[in-house]
């Protein structure tokens, strides 16, 4: 018996595909199933190269109908949101280090004959500081190199600010509201996600994904183009904690960074150097945080950790 699995029906960020469901007993039967999306995106950078990301259009085809584009000076062209493919391809090229801020952006658009196309100008792209260029990078691609060359970078991360407070249980509500927002999560069981939030406004951000850099660049991305400050934020994730997701966090200056799983050692030493709280296992009422522990209020008292002392407390609270 042959299965069939194309594609029968396509929604935002999903398909339903017809499958085969064995059973105990080996009990056989058709079933339906809806999973991620997976399709290719190609960021033209134009005088400094190509990059074709393996994706996730959580907006479906019709986030990239009508106007989509950006403009040094008007910012983004259309109704006020930011099509997620700008948003991808400015989070990318930001945590890539070919831009260093919004304002290296000249012009940038979704092609109108190819919705699979970003194409980019930069103001002086001479001075774009790509660590690679005219490549095709997988969903779960990190970084190049050896461990020597990787900690020899740590110095390239200025360190993060040092303001933001928060109780165990802020971290657990921050943690459940992305949680609530993983639309293609509950249908797919395949989906990454990401979450960025300000001491003063909640949760900013909110973007899904197969790969868990796009998810992360994504709300970076969203961030820049809608002019909210990073600086004093934190993102929390559906994924294990990698270098690379630090690298990422660390470049767009969140002071805490917290995941449902693990974190590698680089990770670690990563966020030690830099000044980033890392928390991992947040599941529940959980958490292990691996660095710089002060953000973490006492819950219960509402004091701070000894080694927060003098610093400035900014107030924390979740707007869902």
């Amino acid at each position: 018996m042959r299965t069939s699995i194309a594609p029968q029906w396509r929604a935002s960020g999903s398909r339903v595909v017809s499958a085969l469901r064995l059973t105990a007993g080996d009990a056989r039967g058709e079933a339906t199933c809806r999973v991620i999306d997976e399709d290719a995106l190609t960021i033209d950078v134009e005088g400094v190269g190509r990059y074709t990301l393996m994706w996730t259009p959580a907006e479906g085809d019709e986030g990239a109908d009508g106007a989509a584009g950006f403009v040094a000076g008007e910012g983004v062209l259309g109704d006020g949101t930011v099509p997620e493919r700008l948003a991808l391809a400015a989070g990318f090229a930001y945590s890539e280090g070919i831009i260093s801020s919004v304002d290296d952006i000249a012009t940038m658009a979704v092609c109108p004959d190819r919705r699979d196309v970003v194409r980019m100008r930069l103001v002086a792209p001479e001075r774009a500081a790509a660590r690679r260029r005219d490549v095709v990078v997988a969903s779960s691609c990190g970084l190049c190199g050896g461990r020597d060359a990787i900690e020899d970078g740590f110095d390239d991360f200025a360190p993060v600010a040092a303001r933001l407070r928060l109780a165990a249980s802020e971290l657990a509500a921050l943690m459940a509201a992305m949680q609530r927002r993983q639309r293609l999560f509950r249908t797919t069981g395949g989906a990454h996600a990401a979450a960025a939030f300000s001491p003063r406004a909640g949760i900013v951000a909110v973007a899904e994904d197969l790969g868990r850099h796009n998810a992360l660049d994504k709300v970076i991305g969203e961030c820049l183009l809608r002019e909210v400050p990073l600086a004093g934020c934190g993102v929390v994730l559906s994924s294990r904690l990698s270098y690379e997701m630090v690298a990422k966090a660390a470049r767009a200056g969140f002071e805490l960074v917290a995941a449902v799983s693990a974190p590698t050692s680089l990770a670690i030493a990563l966020a030690e150097r830099v000044g980033i709280t890392l928390c991992g296992f947040v599941r529940g009422a959980s958490a292990t945080v691996y660095t710089h522990p002060q953000r973490i209020r006492d819950g219960a008292g509402g004091h701070e950790s000894p080694r927060a002392a003098g610093a400035a407390v900014v107030p924390f609270t979740l707007e869902d």
